[in-house]
């Protein structure tokens, strides 16, 4: 089901869903998370955690996962029940994580603005902080008979498991006496055996009907260094493993995954409570809650995909302003509070279902609207020469830096001889319904003059290239007198005496399909060949002391703003952010 943004009909409408919420508000009635303590006191009776694993660049799923973690805690907090949100990282894989997803992740977080402080402590974890205690934990398991050490390659343990019509077969090593397996495992852990020659498997049931619950893998060999550990292990745990006694350990309340961790949640259950009755554990124990991930249409958020663009070169980097991931949008000109604006619109379900990207453009409008200034800027340049305007003069001219914040104060510039505008607003044969510069007709150019238009020039190819026209003296904006001239034509101008040379990006959507990379269509083919155009254009001089990362509207055209690593003084570069209206729309 898809939604679209109505920005009249939001403002009036109520809270988008929370099943989350009502779920927190029973537990909180029935006092299920109260009285809890540690060695600081009180425990918060809200307490969520945001674990990504440190492998790759977020995106704006991720954006999603952030602002409801976060966000209930914060809510909670302000509340007076007590709130706080963890960051972890799931770094159990030292094959695929780096340091440099680490800092790019937590400076995410940040600029969405959030923080893992809390009452003067700081919660940013990581899996591998759990290791000693992981190891501790499985050697219990063992000990209890809940788990065996597999001597079984990897394919003969993945055929053994069985599909969803055929239960799994037992491994002929699912018996192996307890202290034979705590042997084996122990000389896992010392380094003795090759990657991939034993295996640590929860014992539960291999006819479940949940696949999941099929004898898990818990622990593997893998002789990599970690970013974090070095090489003081040679055995890692699995997700499944490490995530819930994770959480158990940091005392969170509601763990909330995306569905496609559904299957999982009978196991994480039964791990802590097989812990739980070793007497590792106490009650209450977390609770794993899903919700919908977000499908956003003319995106991709498989991160291997995204590598995969990256990789091809099909855009500049994990920062190009195309990409969906956070350092991409902010770049591109997102705002944290146009994001925090989506997430909430979106609302969080239990059902999975396609939100517009017109949803994400709208919220960004609507947050850039009432608070960014405005400059004219001329993007396709055409000289247009006032022919009866006297030659060096320059005239003052003003406008309002926001057109509804008087308080802002007035813009100048000037008006003279020769001046820039859009291509798109002269036409020597005009359309029905064309109202701006063709011979013989009339236009006020905004702030300025009235002029009519006397004829064109051309070059060999029969190209315009410049325009003349006349001015009316009486006719300049907010003086008496310059009402009297009734057009119908408006159109924005840069003064060429002074205008500021700026390099323009009009980004647009990366790809050309609602849907690229569903049923088994190659998402590469759905590239849209127009998504970047970079035009040299001229704004008015003002625009000459932007710094980077600095919104605008550009008067007539769209949202920019300025490139946060290539935009210098003296040598501009904007991004197109998002349109004054929504384009796609069908």
């Amino acid at each position: 089901m898809n939604q679209k943004s109505n920005p009249q009909k939001d403002a009036a409408a109520p809270a988008p869903s929370n099943f989350l919420r009502q779920i927190i508000e029973k537990d909180l009635a029935a006092g299920h998370y109260a009285g809890r303590q540690d060695g600081h006191g009180p425990l918060p009776q809200v307490i969520t955690r945001f674990p990504p694993e440190p492998n790759g660049y977020l995106h704006i799923g991720h954006a999603k996962s952030i602002c409801l973690n976060f966000g209930l805690a914060k809510e909670y907090e302000e509340r007076g029940v007590g709130g706080r949100c963890h960051i972890r990282f799931d770094d159990t894989n030292p094959v695929k994580e780096d340091t440099e997803y680490v800092d790019s992740i937590l400076d995410a977080v940040q600029w969405l603005g959030f923080s893992w402080e809390h009452g003067g402590q700081t919660h940013l974890h990581y899996a591998s902080d759990y290791f000693d205690s992981l190891y501790q934990f499985a050697e219990t398991l063992i000990q209890q008979g809940h788990a065996y050490v597999d001597s079984q390659d990897a394919e003969t343990i993945r055929a053994a498991r069985g599909n969803l019509t055929e239960p799994g077969k037992n491994s002929h090593f699912r018996d192996r006496p307890a202290d034979e397996s705590l042997s084996l495992f122990r000389e896992m852990r010392d380094g003795k055996y090759a990657d991939g020659e034993h295996v640590l498997r929860a014992r539960i049931d291999m006819a479940s009907p949940n696949i999941m619950m099929r004898d898990p893998v818990i622990y593997r060999i893998r002789h990599a260094h970690h970013h974090r550990t070095g090489d003081k292990w040679c055995i890692y745990p699995m997700y499944d493993f490490t995530h819930c006694i994770s959480d158990a350990l940091e005392r969170i309340t509601h763990s909330i995954c995306t569905l496609e961790f559904e299957n999982n949640r009978p196991l994480y259950d039964w791990i802590l409570e097989r812990l739980r009755d070793a007497g590792v554990f106490a009650e209450p124990l977390p609770h794993q809650h899903e919700f919908s991930r977000l499908n956003l249409t003319y995106t991709i958020t498989s991160k291997r995909k995204l590598l995969q663009l990256v990789e091809e070169k099909r855009v500049s980097g994990w920062d190009d302003p195309r990409m969906p991931t956070i350092v991409g949008i902010r770049r591109r000109g997102y705002t944290p509070e146009s994001v925090r604006l989506f997430c909430e619109r979106i609302g969080v379900a239990k059902a999975d279902s396609w939100i517009e990207m017109s949803v994400l453009e709208q919220a960004l409008r609507d947050d850039l609207d009432p608070r960014v200034n405005r400059v004219s800027a001329v993007l396709r340049p055409l000289k247009l020469i006032i022919d009866n305007f006297p030659e060096g003069r320059m005239e003052p001219c003003t406008s309002p830096h926001h057109p509804h914040k008087p308080e802002l104060g007035l813009r100048n510039f000037h008006f003279s001889r020769e001046l820039w505008i859009e291509q798109e607003d002269f036409t020597e044969t005009p359309p029905k319904g064309y109202f701006r510069l063709f011979p013989g007709n009339r236009v006020r150019l905004r702030h300025g003059f009235v002029i009519e238009c006397t004829g064109c020039e051309k070059d060999a190819a029969g190209n315009v290239v410049t325009v003349h026209a006349n001015y009316f003296e009486d006719s300049k904006s907010g003086t008496p007198g310059s009402n009297n001239y009734k057009v119908k034509g408006n159109i924005h101008w840069v003064s060429a005496a002074e205008a500021v040379g700026a390099q323009v990006r009009l980004y647009d959507r990366l790809f050309s399909d609602p849907h690229p990379d569903s049923g088994g269509k190659d998402f590469l083919a759905a590239l849209n060949p127009n998504s970047l155009e970079t035009v040299q254009a001229w704004l008015e001089p003002g625009a000459a002391s932007t710094e980077a990362g600095t919104r605008l509207q550009f008067e007539r055209h769209c949202y920019f703003v300025a490139d946060l690593v290539d935009s210098k003084p003296g040598a501009l570069v904007f991004n197109r952010s998002v349109g004054l209206k929504d384009t796609w729309q069908k």
